[in-house]
C-alpha cells in the first residue's frame, strides 16, 4: 500500500492510535536496507528520495502552469496544519524546493484582522486561493476557525457545527472548479514538541521563532487532539481528503507529504500544450534571422 493510502484520514480517525514517531510505508528493504548497522539509515535514505522527487514536483507544476496558458483552469491547494513546531515551514521549504516560484502561491494565515472578522470566516480564505496553473499552499488555514475556536470556545457550539458543513461545501466547490485540495495534519508528539521548543530557546538564531503563548497552547494539547479528530472526521471527503502524517521525524514527514502531493499531481496528467504555430516555419525564421 502506498504512503498516501496508508496516511489517509477518515471518519474513524483516532490520533492516539497513530505513533508520531512511526514511518508508515517507508520499507527498509525497499529503500536499500540498513547499511553497516547505521541507525540513521532512514534519514539518509529519506533525504535522498526527497531530493529525487523535488524535480518531479517541479515538472508537474510547470505542466499545470503551461496548461493554464492554453485555457486550463486547474490548480492545486496543499493545506498544512499542525501544532506549533510540527514542521509546516520546513515542509514547504523542502518539499517545494524544485517548484518555480512564479507558479507557487504560499500564504500563512495569522489571527484574523478586524476587517476579516467583519466577514464570514471563509472570506479571507477565498482571497488567497491559487489561480489556474498555480500550486497553492496554506500554512494554517480555514481550519483554525474550527480548531482554535473549539478549544478556546471563541464561538458558540452551533456556529462551529455550521462551519464544518460550510467547509465541506466550500471544498466541494473548489474541487468542482478544478482545484485539487490536499489537506495534511503534521502529527507531532508532545515530547518532540518540547525538544523543539527548547532547541529554539537554546539557539540565539532561532529564538525569534519562539512565542511564549506556544507554552500556553501546549497546556491545551488534549483539547487540540480532540478538535483535530472531529475536524478530520467531519471534513475528509473524496473531493478534499485529509492525511495524517507522523511528524516526529522531519525527514519522514517531508518525504510523506511529497509522496502525497506527487500522487495527486500524477493523477492530473497535465500535458504540455500543443503550439499554436508551425514549429518548422518558426525554426526556419530563427535560423535565417540576421541579428
Amino acid at each position: 500500500m502506498s504512503i498516501h493510502d496508508l496516511l489517509r484520514g477518515g471518519d474513524d480517525i483516532v490520533l492516539g492510535k497513530i505513533d508520531p514517531a512511526s514511518t508508515p510505508g517507508f520499507d527498509r528493504e525497499q529503500r536499500g536496507g540498513r547499511k553497516g548497522g547505521d541507525k540513521h539509515w532512514g534519514k539518509k535514505a529519506g533525504v535522498k528520495l526527497l531530493a529525487k522527487g523535488a524535480a518531479e514536483v517541479g515538472e508537474h507544476q510547470e505542466r499545470l502552469f503551461a496548461e493554464s496558458l492554453s485555457g486550463g483552469t486547474r490548480s492545486v491547494l496543499l493545506v498544512l496544519q499542525g501544532m506549533d513546531t510540527s514542521g509546516k515551514g520546513g515542509t514547504i521549504e523542502h518539499v517545494l524546493d524544485g517548484v518555480d516560484p512564479h507558479g507557487l502561491k504560499i500564504h500563512a494565515f495569522k489571527a484574523p484582522t478586524p476587517e476579516e472578522k467583519a466577514h464570514d470566516f471563509l472570506w479571507r480564505v477565498r482571497a488567497q486561493l491559487p489561480s489556474p496553473g498555480d500550486l497553492g499552499v496554506f500554512d494554517r488555514s480555514h481550519y483554525e476557525d474550527v480548531l482554535i475556536a473549539r478549544v478556546h470556545a471563541l464561538s458558540p457550539a452551533e456556529e462551529i457545527e455550521r462551519r464544518y458543513g460550510a467547509i465541506v461545501d466550500f471544498e466541494a466547490e473548489l474541487h468542482a472548479a478544478g482545484t485539487t485540495v490536499i489537506k495534511v495534519m503534521l502529527h507531532i508528539s508532545p515530547d518532540e514538541q518540547r525538544s523543539r521548543l527548547l532547541a529554539r530557546l537554546d539557539d540565539p538564531t532561532k529564538q525569534w521563532k519562539f512565542n511564549p503563548e506556544d507554552v500556553d497552547e501546549r497546556e491545551l494539547w488534549s483539547g487540540y487532539q480532540d478538535a483535530y479528530e472531529v475536524a478530520i472526521r467531519r471534513t475528509s471527503t473524496d473531493a478534499a481528503p485529509w492525511y495524517v502524517v507522523p511528524a516526529d521525524h522531519k525527514w519522514y514527514a517531508r518525504l510523506a507529504v511529497q509522496h502525497i502531493l506527487l500522487a495527486h499531481l500524477r493523477a492530473l496528467h497535465a500535458q504540455w500544450p500543443s503550439p499554436t504555430y508551425d514549429v518548422a516555419e518558426q525554426r526556419a525564421r530563427v535560423v535565417s534571422s540576421t541579428i
